[in-house]
C-alpha cells in the first residue's frame, strides 16, 4: 500500500536506492518496485519506503510498534553522523570532522525520556526526515576524458539550513606548492589571448546515491561563485516550461580560470540551489588531467585486440540477459560511429 501511493519521484529515489532501473513510466516504475519487494527486498529498502512514505505523508506513522525500524530515522542516535553540519567544509583540515561534536549514548537521559514517552512525541511533533551524512559514499563516474590526479574536496552533501526554498553553502580548498606548479605548467595559450589548462581544477554535482556510480547531475535554480566571481554554468537554461523549471544537462565544470594559483591563498566555492523535496545532492572538487583523443588512442592500442569470436559471444550475452523476457532479439542495428 505504501508503495502504490508513491509519486513517479518517489518511485524513481527507491528505484535508484535499491539499485534498479528508475527511468519509464510510472506504471513501469510501479510494477518494477512491486516486483522488488515481492522479490524479499533488504531491511535498508523497507527503512528506505518507510522514509520516502513519511516524507509523503508526514501526519501518518506506520508501524509506531516497529520502533527499532523507525528509530534510526527519527532519533538520529548513530555516533558516526553528526547533528550539525559545518558551513565551511575544508579539504585536508580535519578539525570541522564530526569528532567535533560529542553525540550522545542511548543510555544518555534526554535518549531515555525519548525512548519511553514515545506516542505522546509522535502526536505532538512531526517527524523531521534524517540528516545526510556529510560526507556521503558518493561515488562518480570516471570520466573517460580525464584522468583523477587528486581529490581537492571528497563528495559533500548539500544539506538544507533552512525552511526557504533556495539554499547556500560555502566550502574552501587550499592547493599545494605541487598542484600549483602542475596547473602553471600545463597552461596554454589560445588565440585571443585566453588561457586553458590541461591540469584543471574540476567541480562536479550529482545525486547522494550510494546504490550506484553517479553521473553528474545539478539540482535546479544552480549558481555557483568561485572566489566572489560568477561561474558561468554550460549550455544554456532552457526556459520555464507550463512554470516548471526544465533541467540543464549535468556535466563536470572547469574553475581552473577562477581558481587562485597560490599555495598560500585558500579559495572559497559558494554553491545556491532551489532544495527539492525527496532529492539530496552532492558536491566534490577534483585535480585532474585532460586527456587528448591521441592519448586515449594510444591506452586503447596498449590494451590490445580482443578475439572477434570473444566479442561475439559478449554480444549474445547482452542480447540474452533476460531469460525471462518473451521478446526474443533476432536482429539488431547499431552505428559504428564513434560518438566523439
Amino acid at each position: 500500500n505504501m508503495v502504490s501511493s508513491f509519486r513517479v519521484s518517489e518511485l524513481q529515489v527507491l528505484l535508484g536506492f535499491a539499485g534498479r532501473n528508475k527511468s519509464g513510466r510510472k506504471h513501469d516504475l510501479l510494477m518494477r518496485a512491486l516486483h522488488l519487494l515481492k522479490s524479499g527486498c533488504s531491511p535498508a529498502v523497507q527503512i528506505k519506503i518507510r522514509e520516502l512514505y513519511r516524507r509523503r505523508y508526514p501526519r501518518t506513522i506506520e508501524g509506531l510498534s516497529d520502533l527499532s525500524a523507525i528509530k534510526p530515522a527519527v532519533f538520529n542516535l548513530d555516533s558516526s553522523s553528526s547533528p550539525v553540519e559545518p558551513d565551511l567544509a575544508v579539504a585536508g583540515i580535519h578539525s570541522l570532522s564530526s569528532s567535533s561534536v560529542t553525540p550522545q549514548s542511548p543510555s544518555s537521559p534526554v535518549s531515555s525520556v525519548l525512548l519511553q514517552d514515545t506516542k505522546p512525541l509522535f502526536e505532538m511533533q512531526q517527524p523531521s526526515p534524517p540528516i545526510p551524512p556529510v560526507h556521503p559514499d558518493v561515488q562518480l563516474k570516471s570520466l573517460p576524458f580525464y584522468d583523477v590526479l587528486d581529490v581537492l574536496i571528497k563528495p559533500t552533501s548539500l544539506v538544507q539550513s533552512s525552511i526557504q526554498r533556495f539554499q547556500e553553502k560555502f566550502f574552501i580548498f587550499a592547493l599545494t606548492p605541487q598542484q600549483v606548479r602542475e596547473i602553471c605548467i600545463s597552461r596554454d595559450f589560445l588565440p585571443g589571448g585566453r588561457r586553458d589548462y590541461t591540469v584543471q581544477v574540476q567541480l562536479r554535482l550529482c545525486l547522494a546515491e550510494t546504490s550506484c556510480p553517479q553521473e553528474d547531475n545539478y539540482p535546479n535554480s544552480l549558481c555557483i561563485k568561485v572566489n566572489g566571481k560568477l561561474f558561468p554554468l554550460p549550455g544554456y537554461a532552457p526556459p520555464p516550461k507550463n512554470g516548471i523549471e526544465q533541467k540543464r544537462p549535468g556535466r563536470p565544470l572547469n574553475i581552473t580560470s577562477l581558481v587562485r594559483l597560490s599555495s598560500a591563498v585558500p579559495n572559497q566555492i559558494s554553491i545556491s540551489w532551489a532544495s527539492e523535496i525527496g532529492k539530496n545532492y552532492s558536491m566534490s572538487v577534483y585535480l585532474v588531467r585532460q586527456l587528448t583523443s591521441a592519448m586515449l588512442l594510444q591506452r586503447l592500442k596498449m590494451k590490445g585486440i580482443r578475439n572477434p569470436d570473444h566479442s561475439r559471444a559478449l554480444i549474445k550475452e547482452k542480447l540474452t540477459a533476460d531469460p525471462d523476457s518473451e521478446i526474443a532479439t533476432t536482429s539488431l542495428r547499431v552505428s559504428l560511429m564513434c560518438p566523439v
